[in-house]
């Protein structure tokens, strides 16, 4: 296994030295050029649909270079963390002094996990020089003229199903955008009624040359995901004339994963990024698309809720990362655990079981991962989970709910149910009913229609 400090002192730089576009009548294709020199060269693609009824310009069009560029400067984030060189050299682009900055703290933020699993002590400032000696964007500047639609990308969650749900009613034309689409995406935009030229599939292909150095040793571990897709859907959205992005991610995405600190699994999900991006794209690319979460003012418990009467998607969704390949819940891992317990107040018991095809809160095993989400253990699990104290609501409410009806409590409810945490949070178990967060970018008519959707038609003060 390579260390930090070895492979940072074996291979001190890192370029980004290009990125070259193709383009047909049917895609936009990229091809992103890095290398780590003594190591490896490292060429990633993406390519995205085009619309058959909306054209833009692609020759000279400086807006869609600053948008492709800015994706190459996310992705360079997987390659970067192969050997975490000292020094990156920016050729495929300019930077402002500010854009550094800004990148750094992306870069910081965004690998927290990946430092704080790896061992690795960081410095914010001294963990990378970033230099930039490439060329301004060529050509003139060309904003969007879309007056309207929305793109919604789907990762086959309930999360995004319930975006689309609510923003079947905005009005607006909608289309989604899934990234190498698997069962659980494709499904959701069938169970949502809407039809394959609804649909966006974008395609991420990753050089194997990175992926054979992971299995060598070198460093691996999570990087901003959600930040590949807040570029990618920008880019989509620009290529078929949509006015505004709408992602699906929610207050409790900006707690920290480990208490008292700012490693967050979730960070490129969180309100601080997002208003981070909007302010990036709005001084550095200026495409005029709005890009917003519907559901930041909600909580994780009141997700779970909204999702529990669209029956369409129960037996589809999927958010188990160790099952994607498969579209299955593993039934073994801490989101899977999560997802059955946010909804446990809302699904009967039988239904969970059903959905996920175990009971995991009857397995011993599954302790550890609950003592991690309920807060008992001080690091809750690496994965898209919610926050801490909604756990601890949602499985109050659970266990009220069971012993109401007469059903006989499962292993770690009982077990629960004699523990601090429990008193503690018993009183609580409604916290989450109205609960709003106004730190949000949605625009007035959508919060209108989820406020009418969530709220009953009044926000909380």
């Amino acid at each position: 296994m390579k260390t930090y400090e070895s492979c940072r002192k074996a291979y001190p730089d890192f370029f980004y030295k290009a990125c070259t576009v193709s383009d047909t009548p049917a895609e936009l294709g990229v091809t992103y050029h890095f290398e780590i020199p003594g190591l490896s060269v490292f060429e990633p693609s993406w390519s995205f649909p085009k619309s058959a009824s909306y054209s833009v310009e692609i020759s000279g069009n400086r807006t869609l270079q600053s948008m492709l560029f800015g994706l190459g400067m996310v992705e360079l984030i997987s390659y970067w963390k192969i050997a975490c060189p000292p020094r990156v050299v920016v050729s495929a682009g300019t930077l402002t002094p500010a854009q550094i900055l800004w990148w750094k703290e992306l870069y910081y933020l965004g690998l927290g996990e990946f430092f704080y699993t790896n061992g690795i002590t960081a410095d914010p400032e001294h963990f990378m020089e970033l230099v930039s000696d490439g060329p301004e964007p060529a050509g003139n500047p060309m904003p969007s003229s879309a007056p309207n639609g929305c793109l919604i990308p789907v990762g086959g969650g309930k999360d995004s199903a319930c975006t689309i749900e609510i923003l079947k009613k905005s009005g607006h034309p909608l289309k989604t955008c899934i990234i190498n689409p698997r069962g659980a995406t494709l499904k959701t935009v069938e169970a949502a009624g809407l039809s394959r030229s609804d649909s966006v599939h974008v395609k991420r292909t990753l050089d194997p040359r990175m992926l054979a150095l992971n299995k060598e040793g070198y460093l691996n571990g999570h990087t901003p995901f959600s930040a590949l897709v807040a570029f990618s859907s920008l880019i989509t959205a620009y290529l078929h004339g949509l006015r505004y992005i709408a992602l699906s991610n929610e207050s409790s995405a900006n707690e920290s994963t480990v208490a008292d600190s700012t490693v967050n699994h979730q960070y490129s999900k969180s309100f601080k990024f997002e208003l981070d991006f909007h302010n990036y794209e709005k001084e550095f690319i200026g495409s005029g698309i709005h890009y917003f979460s519907l559901l930041r003012p909600l909580s994780e418990f009141q997700i779970a809720r909204y999702f529990s009467g669209a029956e369409a998607y129960h037996d589809i969704f999927r958010s188990c990362n160790a099952g994607s390949k498969q579209d299955i819940w593993c039934g073994h891992c801490p989101k899977c655990l999560f997802v059955f317990l946010i909804l446990s107040p809302f699904l009967s018991h039988k239904r969970l079981v059903d959905i996920f095809g175990t009971d995991m809160t009857d397995d011993p095993d599954r302790k550890t991962d609950f003592e991690k989400l309920t807060g008992i253990q001080k690091e809750k699990p690496f994965e898209c989970v919610g926050s801490r104290s909604e756990v601890n609501a949602a499985v109050c409410l659970a266990i009220e709910r069971m012993q109401k009806d007469g059903e006989p409590l499962p292993l770690l409810f009982s077990w629960y149910q004699k523990q601090p945490v429990y008193a503690a949070s018993f009183p609580n178990r409604h916290a989450y009913d109205r609960y709003y967060d106004a730190a949000h970018l949605l625009p007035e008519e959508f919060l209108h229609l989820l406020s009418e959707e969530c709220y009953g038609g009044k926000l909380p003060c």
